[in-house]
């Protein structure tokens, strides 16, 4: 697709990611459509001339609305596990990505791409993952600490079986824990840990971190090439700890804690990004290079 003058349509545009997918879409010169439940909640989206239509995923007509005109639709609201329960998570993630299918077809478009997890894998899944891993079956349980990976699961299933029904050129995103401005989850739990004058900090925990503006030039990578269609693609930095984590929030200017104290977790999950490198020419910038970015974005915006 060129994306110059493209018209995209983004579910959860006023969102955490969805600003940055606004961003790189704008920077590739396409037109943004943010389909939104509220679209008054980030009036500098309206000043750049980015369009907002309200529609929230439980209402397929609204969706379509939203999505009428657009080439192509990146599915990217959901709910995140933070205070939500499996109930929740099912309807917004499942359910709501059925609907947002239904509407995709409804309106006529015929390109997606779906924002998933590598949470599809398992909370944890052990060695180095690659796209063709197993990922949780339907019949998995949602408990508390898995809920949000069942849904995410699912919805990506929903996403590919709907694609296939309405011929949907889809293509799936699956980053790690994403951190960058803005962010009501991963990054403010951090900002708030190591704003206390002592915290203790995971070390050989070491999962994977990367940077919201990174998965966004993915997801525009991938609405330029045609070949991404029909692939799905890890978007992951190397495993880093926590304690990386903070020592690199500390570089970047963030501050911290005076004192961490370090506990051991030793488990390390590494996400195969290959595909991604290969296909989209996509790398992840390094977690000092990124949270610099992410505090001149909040500073910008100040």
């Amino acid at each position: 697709m060129d994306l110059h003058g493209a018209r995209v349509a983004v579910t959860g545009a006023t969102g955490f990611l969805g600003r940055y997918l606004v961003d790189a879409l704008l920077d590739a010169g396409a037109q943004p459509i943010g389909v939104v439940r509220n679209p008054d909640r980030v009036p500098a989206l309206r000043a750049r001339g980015v369009e907002l239509r309200r529609a929230d995923l439980a209402d397929r007509a609204a969706l379509a609305a939203g999505f009428a005109g657009a080439d192509a639709v990146v599915s990217n609201a959901a709910l995140l596990p933070i205070g939500n329960g499996a109930a929740a998570l099912e309807q917004a993630n499942v359910e709501g990505t059925r609907n947002v299918y239904a509407a995709i077809a409804d309106a006529g478009v015929r390109r997606a791409v779906q924002i998933s997890s590598v949470a599809v894998y398992g909370m944890f899944a052990q060695g180095v993952v690659d796209e063709d891993r197993l990922q949780l079956p339907d019949d998995t349980v949602p408990w508390p600490w898995n809920a949000y990976a069942v849904s995410k699961a699912r919805s990506e299933r929903v996403a590919w079986a709907a694609a296939a029904a309405h011929g949907i050129g889809l293509t799936a995103m699956r980053p790690c824990t994403i951190y960058g401005a803005f962010d009501d989850g991963f990054t403010r739990i951090f900002r708030r840990v190591v704003s206390l004058p002592v915290t203790v900090m995971p070390v050989w925990l070491s999962p994977s971190f990367v940077y919201a503006g990174d998965v966004a030039s993915a997801v525009v990578a991938a609405l330029a090439r045609d070949a991404s269609i029909g692939r799905a693609y890890n978007l992951a930095g190397p495993p880093e700890s926590a304690w990386d984590f903070a020592r690199a929030w500390r570089a970047a200017g963030g501050g911290g804690a005076r004192w961490l104290v370090p506990v051991p977790v030793p488990w390390s999950t590494s996400y195969d990004t290959r595909r991604a490198r290969a296909e989209l020419g996509w790398s992840a910038r390094s977690l000092p290079d990124g949270l610099r970015d992410a505090f001149a974005r909040e500073a910008a915006a100040a």
